[in-house]
Order: C-alpha cells, then sequence, then structure tokens
C-alpha cells in the first residue's frame, strides 16, 4: 500500500453534487448541503426519507458506522488488534446479537419499516460506485451490507453499561481496603445537598448507605475474598426557559450533551422532511430518526443521562466444576457455550460464556466458587425502543411527544421539551426495574432470589413535570427526584454543580434569549475550586514554593479560563491530593481487583477525584490513614508548586484520536485533526472534564451545543466539536471545531428557503 497523503484523503471522497439513480427508491429525493455541509434531505415520503438517511450517513460516516457495528456485536478485535479483544468478549458475553436479533423481530410495522427503508439506502451507497473511505485502503477490507437490526446494535452499543454497574463494581472492590463504613462513602459529591430536577429547584438530601441492610451482601463479599464478613470494618446540560421568562414571549430550549471525544464525533447534524414530517436535530450515524436531539416544527426536545440505576451485580455461587449455580435456594444448571473472537495481527482468542437466571457472568472464576453476573434493562429483556422513534417525529405538542416515547429502555434519560404552544416539560425516558434499594450499593447475593427484579415501574409513575411555576427546568445529570420517593430510582448521580449554575444563570436573566445560550454552554466558575481555596485560606501559612502557590490560589478568581495558568495549578493540587487520598487509604491498587477486569475497568483516581469534595467539606479525615486533611493538602501543596504552570488552554488541550491512528502512526497526521485550547473542567458547566489517572488534558466534553428558539426555529444555533463529516479528507471534518472550541455555534437552518438560498451543493437521488 502507497503512503498515505492528502491526495489519497481527497480521493477518498465521494461525489456529493450531480444526480445518481438508486435501486430501492420510490421518487427522487433531494440532497442540499449548506457552507457546514450539514445535508438537508427532502423526499416524498418516510420510506424515501429513510433510505436517503442511510445514504447520506454512508457518504459521510460509512467507517464509523461499521466499527460501531463491530464494536456492538464482537468483531472489533478483527479491525483494531488485541486492544479491542476484552471489549469484542464482553459484549459477546452479554448475548449483544441474540438481543438485537430478538428486539427487531418483536417490532412494530411502522418501526421495522423505517430500519428496513434506512439498511437499503445503506447498501445503496455500497452499490454506487463511490471510493470507499480511506480507512477501508489502511485495513485492506471491504464493507459489509447492512441489515435493519443493526441499528439496534449501533444504538445499543453507544449507550451500553453507561451509569450505576462501574460504581457498584468499584464499591465493592474498594470494600477490602476501607471496609464497609468507608465504602458508604465511596460516591459522587452532593455539593452539600442535592439539586433535583423535579420538583425544579428544590433540594433535599442524600439517603445515605444503611449498612446494615447491607450487611448479607458485605459479608457475603468479603467471605467470597477468603476475608472476614465483618460488617463493622463504600454527564450533559439541558434547559428550557418557558414563555413567562423568555425574551421572545416563546420557549427557548438548550444544551449539550457530554462523552468521551472520540473520531469522528458520534452525533451528526441532520435535516430530513418528507409529505409526513420536517425535523431538523442531531442523528447517530448508523441509526435513522433523532433518539435524542431534534425539533419537528411543533416541538422540539433534548435529553440528558439520568442516571437511573437499571443494572445489577449479581454475586454467584457455584458448585465444583461451575456446572451448576445457586438460585431462589436451589441448584440450577448454568448455560455455557464457547465462542471465539479473531484479533488483528494475533491468534484468535477462545472464552467460555456462562450465563446464570440472573444474567452473564461478567467477572471472577465461577470455577472458584464465585463471579459476578450482571442482569441490565439494556439486553435483558426484550426492548422496544425503536417503535419510539416513527412515532417521535409525528409528536405535536409536550405532552404528545412523552406519551410516543412510552416503552424506550436502551438507555435513561432526562427528556427535556418544548412546544410551539408556549408549553416546557421534562420526562425521566427509561425503563426501571422494581426491587430494594439495596441493590443499588454493592454486587448483592444472587443465590437467594430476594434481590430478583418484580416487575417495571410503569411509564406513568416515571418522574414527571409540565410548566412549572417558575417556568425553568434544567438537568445536568443531577438528582432526579429526592430519594423518599416511592420507587427506588438511582444511588449514583453526578453532583449538582452544573444544574446549580446554570440556574443561577437563567434566574440572572428575566428575559432570556438564544442569543444568551453560548454564555450559559461556556461558563468556567468552578465550584470546588472555591471549596478548596475556602480550605487554603483556614490553614496556617507554608514554606517556599507551596506557599507562593496558595497565595496564587487564594487571589485566583475560581474559573477554568482557558488563558489563566491558575487553573493549571488548582488541577494539579486537586490531582495530587487525590492521589494522597489513593494511597493512604490503601485504594490506590484497587483498580487491580480481578471483578473490575470487565473492559474498560476503573481507575480509583478518577472515582477519587469525585469523592474528594465531599469528603473535603465534611471535613472527613477516616480515609487518609491517620491525616488530617491539612496534612494532605500542605503535601498535595508542595507537589503542585513543582509542576509547570502553563496556560490551562494548553494543558487541557483535548487530543483527538482517529481510532486506526494507533495502528498506523504514519497516517496519524492525516487523520487526527489537531484541537484548539479551551477552558473549563470536570465541575463546571463547560464541561470539558479530565481524567485524574490521565492528566490535565481533556478527555471529555460536549460532542455538540444546541439551541432551539421555538416556533421561530431559523433562528436556531448549533455546533459539533469538529465538522459533519467522519471523513479526513473532507473540508467538513473539522470546520466546526474553532466556533465550538469558544463556546459558539452556526446557523440551525430549517425554512426550506433559507436551506435553499445557503446551499453549497446540490444531490438528487433518483429511482
Amino acid at each position: 500500500m502507497p503512503p498515505l497523503d492528502a491526495q489519497g484523503l481527497k480521493d477518498a471522497l465521494p461525489p456529493m453534487e450531480g444526480e445518481l439513480h438508486l435501486p430501492g427508491l420510490l421518487a427522487p429525493v433531494e440532497v442540499l448541503r449548506d457552507s457546514y455541509g450539514i445535508p438537508h434531505l427532502r423526499a416524498g415520503t418516510a420510506a424515501d426519507a429513510w433510505f436517503a438517511l442511510g445514504f447520506v450517513h454512508a457518504q459521510d460516516r460509512l467507517f464509523q458506522m461499521e466499527l460501531t457495528r463491530r464494536r456492538a456485536l464482537g468483531r472489533a478485535a478483527e479491525w483494531l488488534g488485541a486492544g479491542a479483544a476484552e471489549a469484542d468478549i464482553l459484549v459477546r458475553r452479554l448475548g449483544m446479537e441474540a438481543a438485537c436479533r430478538r428486539d427487531h423481530a418483536a417490532l412494530g410495522e411502522a418501526a421495522r419499516a423505517m430500519l428496513d427503508s434506512y439498511a437499503a439506502g445503506v447498501n445503496a451507497f455500497l452499490s454506487s460506485g463511490a471510493p470507499l473511505p480511506v480507512e477501508y485502503t489502511l485495513l485492506e477490507a471491504r464493507p459489509e451490507p447492512w441489515e435493519g437490526w443493526h441499528s439496534i446494535a449501533v444504538m445499543r452499543r453507544l449507550g451500553l453499561l453507561m451509569g450505576s454497574v462501574w460504581f457498584k463494581l468499584w464499591r465493592a472492590a474498594a470494600l477490602p481496603a476501607v471496609g464497609p463504613e468507608g465504602v458508604a462513602k465511596l460516591r459522587y459529591d452532593d455539593g452539600g445537598i442535592d439539586l433535583l430536577c423535579i420538583p425544579p429547584g428544590e433540594e433535599a438530601h442524600r439517603q445515605e448507605a444503611d449498612l446494615a441492610a447491607l450487611a448479607p451482601a458485605i459479608r457475603a463479599l468479603l467471605e467470597s475474598l477468603g476475608l472476614p464478613g465483618d460488617e463493622t470494618g463504600g454527564g450533559s446540560n439541558n434547559w428550557a426557559v418557558g414563555p413567562s421568562r423568555s425574551r421572545t414571549g416563546r420557549p427557548v430550549l438548550a444544551g449539550d450533551p457530554h462523552r468521551v471525544f472520540e473520531m469522528p464525533n458520534m452525533y451528526a447534524q441532520h435535516h430530513v422532511a418528507c409529505d409526513a414530517f420536517d425535523m431538523i436535530g442531531l442523528t447517530v450515524p448508523g441509526v435513522p430518526g433523532f433518539p435524542h436531539f431534534a425539533q419537528n416544527g411543533r416541538v422540539a426536545y433534548c435529553v440528558t443521562h439520568a442516571f437511573m440505576d437499571i443494572h445489577d451485580v449479581f454475586l454467584e455461587r457455584f458448585d465444583g466444576d461451575a456446572a451448576r449455580v445457586m438460585h431462589a435456594g436451589e441448584w440450577v444448571q448454568a448455560t455455557r457455550r464457547e465462542e471465539t473472537i479473531s484479533v488483528r495481527g494475533g491468534e484468535p482468542r477462545r472464552f467460555e460464556v456462562l450465563e446464570t437466571p440472573n444474567g452473564p457472568v461478567i467477572a471472577g472464576d465461577p470455577r472458584k466458587g464465585t463471579a459476578l453476573s450482571l442482569r441490565s434493562v439494556q439486553f435483558a429483556e426484550t426492548d422496544l425502543s425503536f417503535d419510539c422513534l416513527p412515532r417521535m417525529t409525528g409528536a405535536g405538542s409536550v405532552e404528545n411527544l412523552f406519551e410516543a416515547t412510552r416503552g424506550w429502555g436502551l438507555i435513561d434519560h432526562n427528556l427535556v421539551a418544548a412546544d410551539t404552544q408556549g408549553r416546557i416539560g421534562h420526562l425521566v425516558r427509561a425503563r426501571v426495574p422494581r426491587r430494594g434499594r439495596e441493590n443499588g450499593w454493592l454486587p448483592v447475593p444472587g443465590w437467594t432470589g430476594e434481590h430478583s427484579w418484580q416487575g417495571w415501574i410503569a411509564h406513568d409513575d416515571m418522574p414527571q413535570v409540565i410548566d412549572p411555576a417558575e417556568g425553568l427546568i434544567v438537568t445536568a445529570n443531577n438528582r432526579v427526584v429526592a430519594d423518599d420517593h416511592p420507587d427506588y430510582l438511582c444511588t449514583d448521580c453526578h453532583p449538582p454543580y452544573r444544574a446549580a449554575r446554570i440556574l443561577e444563570r437563567l434566574r440572572e436573566m428575566p428575559a432570556f434569549g438564544p442569543e444568551h445560550a453560548s454564555g450559559i454552554h461556556g461558563d468556567t466558575l468552578s465550584p470546588n475550586a472555591l471549596l478548596l481555596r475556602q480550605r487554603l485560606a483556614a490553614m496556617p501559612p507554608l514554606d517556599g514554593a507551596a506557599e507562593a502557590l496558595r497565595a496564587r490560589l487564594l487571589a485566583w478568581n475560581a474559573r477554568m479560563e482557558a488563558g489563566a495558568a491558575e487553573p493549571t495549578a488548582y488541577a494539579a493540587l486537586r490531582r495530587a491530593l487525590t492521589r494522597i487520598l489513593a494511597e493512604r487509604s490503601g485504594l490506590s491498587g484497587a483498580g487491580a481487583h480481578p471483578w473490575l477486569a470487565m473492559a474498560p475497568g476503573v481507575a480509583p483516581m478518577n472515582q477519587l477525584w469525585w469523592a474528594l469534595p465531599n469528603l473535603l467539606r465534611r471535613d472527613d479525615a477516616s480515609l487518609l490513614g491517620g491525616w488530617s486533611w491539612d496534612e494532605a493538602i500542605a503535601a498535595a501543596l508542595r507537589e503542585a508548586a513543582e509542576a509547570e504552570a502553563a496556560p490551562w488552554g494548553e494543558a487541557h488541550r483535548p487530543r483527538f484520536s482517529h481510532p486506526l491512528s494507533a495502528l498506523f502512526p504514519e497516517a496519524a497526521p492525516l487523520l487526527d485533526p489537531p484541537a484548539l485550547p479551551i477552558g473549563g473542567d470536570n465541575d463546571t458547566v463547560l464541561a470539558n472534564g479530565l481524567l485524574a489517572s490521565v492528566g490535565p488534558a481533556a478527555a471529555y466534553g460536549a460532542l455538540a451545543r444546541y439551541v432551539f428558539d421555538v416556533g421561530d426555529w431559523d433562528n436556531s444555533r448549533w455546533a459539533v466539536f469538529h465538522g459533519v463529516s467522519g471523513q479526513p479528507g473532507s473540508p467538513h471534518y473539522t470546520d466546526q471545531h474553532a466556533e465550538w472550541a469558544e463556546a459558539r455555534m452556526v446557523p440551525m437552518l430549517y425554512g426550506w428557503g433559507a436551506v435553499r438560498a445557503a446551499a453549497r451543493s446540490v444531490q438528487v437521488l433518483r429511482p
């Protein structure tokens, strides 16, 4: 293969203008691309609209779509090598393919027609004679055809195991080091008191761990490790502003989804119209419709992760050869099979898949008598989420939209919406099983039957609010409802910092308009920098460089701005303090625990980063091995004072890595787009977050930002972090990055007059 160069990238781009004749279309479809390459598709029927979206997705994102499908089905290592093998094995153990085929077969006619039309559009691109993306040349591979159920696999993979499973595994692994009372402290900070989503603006204290109720699980976990069973011995933003608080007298809906930065972006901007609907929003390449963010001319909607507890981890007991597992007090046969994955550049990996009545084994060695299994809403029972997508296209109001989402279960969301009648609302869109609150803290005994699911919380019983009195709705992965809610919904969630800051900003603006959204998106005030500054102010003076650093931080405004050096020093101080906490608590090595071997694993530093502020606020030094917090902070100051204080934007600059750049380092300069300096951190509304275990560089943040002017749709704006195209040779691979880095947005063109006036290319797809 000749070396990859810029010309090779351009040669891999498909034609974007002229006419194409595609078997399977019923009538012509017009594809207009604006100055940012965003496709606006106009078809005659819904079938042709979804066909055209499949075709256009493949034009821009074919490699991404196929890689996501491979990751979903346990075949990524065939392309990516040994580094992808453990994740492939996990999804095979979870039975992803069987679950997706099962769900596709159970869908209603409208959803299956949508999926099949979309798949036909992808396959039409594969047969169109267009050049393949450059990644196929690097891999010496050919794309495989698309089937309707593949879109379910893509959607399931992108939200797979988000949320509670990792907290439960982390606390189980930490239990031998810090004991039950310590484990009860290993959760995300509550900011002192939780700010709730529902009722909007209200606060509530969290329910603490009930160690007596958890005693059987704690005893069983410790005994499984050969230790004495001593029970005494631990994001995204969105907001809606109602007409009474809006400058326009219309609702305004805004927000930004936060995920790990992956190339290409999980989302792409699209506009799809036909005789049945006219929708614009963020699509998921590989999936038809608008699952998360869109408007259809009558109602706009968006989501954040709601942190509902939809995953249960069970500690299982097996007999001597792991042929049988104890369930509800009786020995029953375990289901087992062997599977093999292929690995690029290596030998195939053969492994055993073992399933219990509670779910597949995900960690541990059953032949030693115990292991952990997982039961998750995401694959345990038939899911009909895709039935919601065609219904959502026709929703005419907030209430209609909420009804259209009945049955959604692939991932849990705060669904926030606003309509042209002036209404705003928030619904927790999720399927949550009924069971006891004790399931939320740790793996629970799987052999008693006491922790099994007892049916489902009804859609009509999920938290909901429409038109709250204050005219404001804010969600930012914070606690949805107080813990005295009749149903158990959640143990772990994100701190309330971002939600509280957004609410504070909105309350300062009685006439909020779409033009104000960027200012909130880009807010960099760090509440934990303020908290740490309070601790620094109360300490006795230190010596030398440590005292100079303390003085600098005391004079700082606690804003994580890209051009300032103090945020870099603050991040170094907090990382040093987190490392001290990890070492003195004995938790630094917990990441090597076999229960955390499930890909991608859990890093103690990352978990303790989030627990640290609550321990500081309460002056709880119980995990510091005999030190006080003043001693720990002084040691952290001395360590951080030795670090170079570069401007935060440089230290925090992310790296956007293409999935093939590590395999083909000579091509990396062409595949990996450069990133600009950015501000913000984990706790700010500008949530460009770092991983404490890795370093100060931003690892995740807003994949997109948006604001809908509900009813004056052409006044809406949006941006994604690189561009609409996933093709490295495209001019639209990175053309939105500069706007994104400054928390600005580009026009979201909706009216077809405006779209035609702005069109830079026109392509007609004909039967």
